[in-house]
């Protein structure tokens, strides 16, 4: 405070250096109060009182700085009784006035200064365990019950859907067929491709599908600041999984919980790789009925060891939507919209190499220009073809960055051929 005098502001120093002295407070928050600057005694005063609640002196200058009425006069004394001098460390204020509310009086300075605890588990205060100041791993994860989406509520992208009926649902689908030809219940794919595409939606509908629960996890999930927390996360989401089986585990942004080790530098995160790798192979058939699913934009920086035989070994690429999985995805997002005249089959020949998130933009833009429309001239009228082909000239393929990143992967690092169908959809595309 620069306005205060330098023997306040000294004061301040000393006090700041031991908060508990509280008859240095008290002497501060006096001079305060001759200065007339109450409300800063009455919060050094509430501090006084945190820490010695019984001070008579704290709570009889509380009662001068907040200007309640005056303690009762005392009896008089003897003219030649001698008047005690005042301590110069600190007041020898007379006690408070008989039936003083004091819990008026603290709910009117409540808000003065902020309280020195908080109740357990809050964000400013962690709850210790083990006296470390740890407060251990989450207690629970969300599951999701059997959804009724299957994959035949994804439209189009039937070559996926085969794919994924060949290597991951059939033996799924006949358990007593596997354990005839010795295949275990369990498996791992991982999907990759462009953002906005849908990977999410189909891990979805792939636990409809068999009937499965339904677990998302992603790194900020399992990611902890204490030490061997992250770990302690990434074993308590599979023994929910397995718990809960059969449960289809869906680890989104994988390329993050799973990154190559050889580019860290930070050995917590390397134990975190360590312990999902663990987790992935099981113990006596412990991941039996929890099937895992990955999904990543960046499949070149997932770690070599994820993808070894027996944890995530199928790939799954996940394009931008043909031309029927369009038509769906248009349908979807202009069901509950004004619209009229539109022509579907001409929207989707426009529309090619746009992802999911690129068509419900569109529309959302389409909107926008019957809204503004309308409220130039003043009259409501319908989305029609118009507007919708006018947004899908502004609209630019979000997917086409990835793709200049993944073409040269795919020509220069296919390495056992896992970016053969990639390297087949962009010379199909013309590409490369």
């Amino acid at each position: 405070m620069s306005n205060e005098p330098p023997l306040i502001q000294s004061l301040r120093t000393a006090v700041a250096a031991a908060p508990t002295d509280v008859p240095l407070r008290l002497h501060l928050a006096e001079l305060l109060l001759g200065e007339g600057l109450n409300d800063a005694a009455v919060a050094e005063a509430a501090v006084a009182l945190q820490h010695a609640p019984g001070d008579a002196g704290a709570r009889a200058l509380m009662v001068r700085a907040m200007g309640m009425p005056a303690p009762a006069p005392e009896a008089p004394k003897a003219p030649d009784a001698p008047k005690a001098p005042q301590a110069p460390d600190g007041p020898s204020a007379p006690a408070a006035p008989t039936g003083f509310d004091w819990r008026a009086a603290e709910d009117e300075i409540r808000g003065a200064v902020p309280p020195r605890f908080v109740t357990s588990g809050t964000p400013e205060t962690p709850v210790p365990v083990d006296g470390q100041g740890d407060p251990g791993p989450a207690a629970t994860w969300e599951v999701d019950t059997p959804g009724s989406v299957t994959l035949a509520d994804v439209g189009g992208m039937h070559e996926i859907k085969e794919r994924l009926e060949a290597a991951f649902l059939a033996p799924m689908r006949n358990p007593e067929l596997g354990r005839l030809y010795g295949k275990s219940l369990r498996g791992g794919l991982l999907m990759y491709g462009p953002p906005g595409c849908g990977k999410t939606f189909i891990a979805r509908a792939v636990a409809g599908e068999l009937g499965a629960s339904f677990m998302s996890v992603s790194i900020n999930d399992v990611l902890d600041m204490w030490m061997g927390n992250s770990e302690r996360n990434m074993h308590e989401v599979f023994e929910t999984a397995r718990r809960q089986a059969p449960c289809v585990l869906f680890l989104d942004e994988v390329d993050a919980l799973g990154a190559k080790r050889s580019r860290m530098h930070h050995g917590g995160m390397r134990n975190t790789v360590n312990q999902l790798l663990t987790e992935l192979d099981g113990v006596d058939g412990a991941n039996e009925g929890v099937f895992v699913l990955a999904a990543t934009n960046v499949p070149w920086d997932v770690d070599i060891a994820l993808r070894r035989p027996g944890r995530l070994d199928r790939t799954l690429l996940v394009l931008p939507p043909d031309a029927p999985a369009r038509e769906a995805i248009l349908r979807y997002h202009l069901r509950d919209r004004p619209i009229e005249s539109v022509d579907l089959g001409k929207l989707v020949k426009v529309t090619e190499d746009l992802s999911g998130a690129d068509l419900a933009h569109l529309c959302e833009s389409a909107s926008e220009r019957a809204l503004l429309d309308s409220t130039r001239t003043g009259t409501v009228r319908m989305i029609n073809m118009k507007d919708l082909l006018a947004a899908a000239k502004e609209v630019r393929p979000s997917t086409d960055p990835w793709f200049a990143s993944a073409r040269n992967v795919a020509m220069f690092a296919n390495e056992g051929g896992m970016y053969d169908e990639l390297l087949a959809y962009l010379k199909r595309k013309r590409k490369l």
